[in-house]
């Protein structure tokens, strides 16, 4: 066996337990990671949600803005961990809005969430009315990721921190080819959101390898 596959199957051995060492979710989350697995619906991944709530809980936000709501997963486990924050969503796919509504029905913490429709490259004036924001969350169209960025970090208090997921995107941004010119066009634009990331003038980032990659930007500056 060559290193590199030994390697891989040494990482996967160590992920399986330490998924396996995660207590169990509350059962309509669990329906829902078992409904994203069915339905091909990119949810985050669980070490990688794991290690983001807590953060969460040593930060305390007590607003928090998520770009990507897919199916309400996590802005329910964030609502979940932290029951006196509000978690303003946003999601543009009509079928996926439509889910999150029904999955964050039916849960005991709809209160706290606001779940916005639409594209959020088009709604920083109605999200802003909401703001400001102890903590953003981005996890959308990987694309789109440092206009997100430099759209909403306005609206972040001064001690405020933004997490950003996917950034490692399955490892592929440390590899040298790829095949595919599609993929290979979106790694390059992750590749340059990290590069620009970990150069910002206002902000201290950290990647963790966890989950798919999740990047941790603290805003620099006076406290609240």
């Amino acid at each position: 066996m060559h290193l590199k596959e030994w390697r891989s199957l040494l990482d996967q051995k160590l992920l399986s337990y330490i998924e396996e060492l995660i207590p169990q979710r509350d059962p309509l989350v669990a329906e829902m990671e078992e409904y994203a697995a069915i339905h091909h619906v990119p949810i985050m991944e669980l070490t990688g949600i794991e290690a983001m709530l807590q953060l969460l809980r040593v930060h305390r936000p007590a607003n928090i803005l998520e770009i990507g709501t897919a199916i309400g997963y996590s802005a329910l486990r964030m609502a979940m961990t932290l029951p006196d924050a509000r978690i303003v969503t946003i999601e543009r796919n009509d079928e996926r809005y439509v889910s999150a509504c029904e999955f964050i029905s039916r849960s005991n913490h709809q209160e706290q969430i606001v779940l916005l429709q639409g594209d959020a490259l088009e709604l920083e004036d109605t999200v802003s009315s909401f703001a400001p924001f102890d903590a953003i969350f981005i996890d959308a169209a990987k694309g789109q990721y440092q206009k997100f960025f430099s759209i909403y970090s306005k609206h972040l208090n001064g001690d405020g921190m933004i997490i950003t997921d996917n950034v490692l995107f399955k490892g592929l941004v440390a590899e040298e080819e790829i095949d595919s010119k599609r993929t290979r066009n979106l790694v390059r634009k992750i590749a340059d959101f990290n590069r620009w990331l970990m150069n910002h003038p206002d902000y201290d980032t950290v990647i963790l390898p966890v989950g798919d990659g999740v990047a941790i930007s603290k805003k620099r500056g006076e406290s609240k």
